[in-house]
């Protein structure tokens, strides 16, 4: 593996650059989390449903990401009759055991065939391999959006698929304890391996982008729960295609290289820090600028989308009209909603 992370010098200066910037926003994002952890919720509830939505739909399904919170919310009393809506529900209670339990869950064979047993859990077809390694051999497709599929690269035969997991997960372990390696190279590497041994007959992508949400969260990289990983990635899925592709051809040879898989990698997480940054700075305004009733009155627009005056009066009867209309005055002017028309006709439309 060491061999395949030997890079030259113009790409060794472009992932210094990326790990600078990354750590440093880890360090301040802590003690940011630690202050706002409240305000937070609903970063994390949108980036949940990206997640599942954008993981499951990179291997070829369908359903939007307001199908998949519909889906959610109805779970308990929905029959899980198709493939797709299977793998949602799946994808989801693992990233739920991952988020939650992420200090407690080794990277070992034992704990990574529950995972994908638990990814598994609903999808019927699959029963009877989940949660081991693949009996039959398999390949690596991608989906196009007109339905056809297209080879990307061969991966590990069944007989040599648990002797290479082996090698990779004590390599992985012995880095993380030595520390010789940055997290974030030790774990893009872990990934772009998991993919080319393709170790389960099915999931193995799906369980790749867990597996990296659960190192992220294990080397302090928390902030990856609030804004999607997976949805960087299906935005990004040509590259992230050639990215693997780049060092997989010359796969079990010396040349083989993953520096284009590990900037593509960085480069990923660096998109998502900025996102973050944007996401959280109209946070830090409400929680900073906004009283109590004002954060109210926005909830309620952000629920409707977009609302009329007399429909706040009535929500919030208790305040006066004259109040109220400050509050709406207030919030357009920070760009926080937004008005249109004029005297009745005025709507006010939440901003996203």
């Amino acid at each position: 593996m060491n061999q395949k992370l030997d890079f030259g010098g113009d790409v060794f200066q472009q992932l210094m650059k990326l790990l600078s910037i990354i750590d440093s926003f880890k360090g301040n994002w802590q003690s940011i989390e630690l202050k706002h952890s409240k305000h937070l919720k609903e970063l994390k509830k949108i980036a949940t449903i990206e997640s599942i939505g954008s993981s499951t739909r990179i291997e070829g399904a369908t359903l939007t990401d307001a199908e998949v919170e519909k889906l959610l919310k109805s779970v308990k009393i929905t029959k899980l009759t198709t493939r797709e809506q299977q793998e949602v529900v799946g994808y989801y209670e693992t990233l739920q055991v991952i988020l939650v339990n992420y200090k407690d869950i080794a990277l070992s064979e034992r704990y990574i065939h529950q995972l994908h047993g638990m990814l598994l859990k609903h999808s019927a077809k699959d029963q009877s391999h989940k949660g081991q390694y693949k009996p039959l051999s398999n390949q690596v497709v991608a989906n196009n959006p007109d339905g056809t599929q297209r080879t990307i690269f061969r991966i590990t035969d069944p007989s040599s698929t648990s002797r290479e997991m082996e090698e990779l997960l004590n390599w992985t372990d012995e880095r993380l304890t030595k520390a010789d390696m940055h997290p974030l190279m030790i774990t893009a590497a872990f990934v772009y391996e998991f993919l080319s041994i393709h170790p389960y007959q099915d999931g193995n992508g799906r369980l790749s982008r867990l597996l990296t949400t659960l190192l992220l969260m294990q080397q302090g990289y928390g902030f990856v729960q609030y804004v999607s990983f997976e949805h960087i990635i299906e935005e990004r899925k040509e590259d992230y295609y050639r990215a693997l592709m780049e060092g997989q051809k010359n796969r079990y040879k010396k040349t083989e290289r993953i520096d284009r898989w590990i900037l593509f990698f960085l480069d990923c997480l660096s998109t998502l820090i900025k996102r973050l940054e944007a996401k959280y700075e109209v946070y830090s305004k409400l929680t900073k600028e906004l009283n109590e009733r004002q954060q109210a009155v926005l909830e309620f627009a952000k629920k409707r989308k977009a609302v009329r005056m007399s429909e706040i009066e009535e929500a919030f009867k208790t305040h006066s009209r004259n109040t109220l209309k400050k509050d709406m005055a207030y919030l357009v002017n920070e760009g926080l909603l937004l008005k249109i028309g004029e005297r009745k006709g005025t709507r006010y439309h939440y901003q996203e």
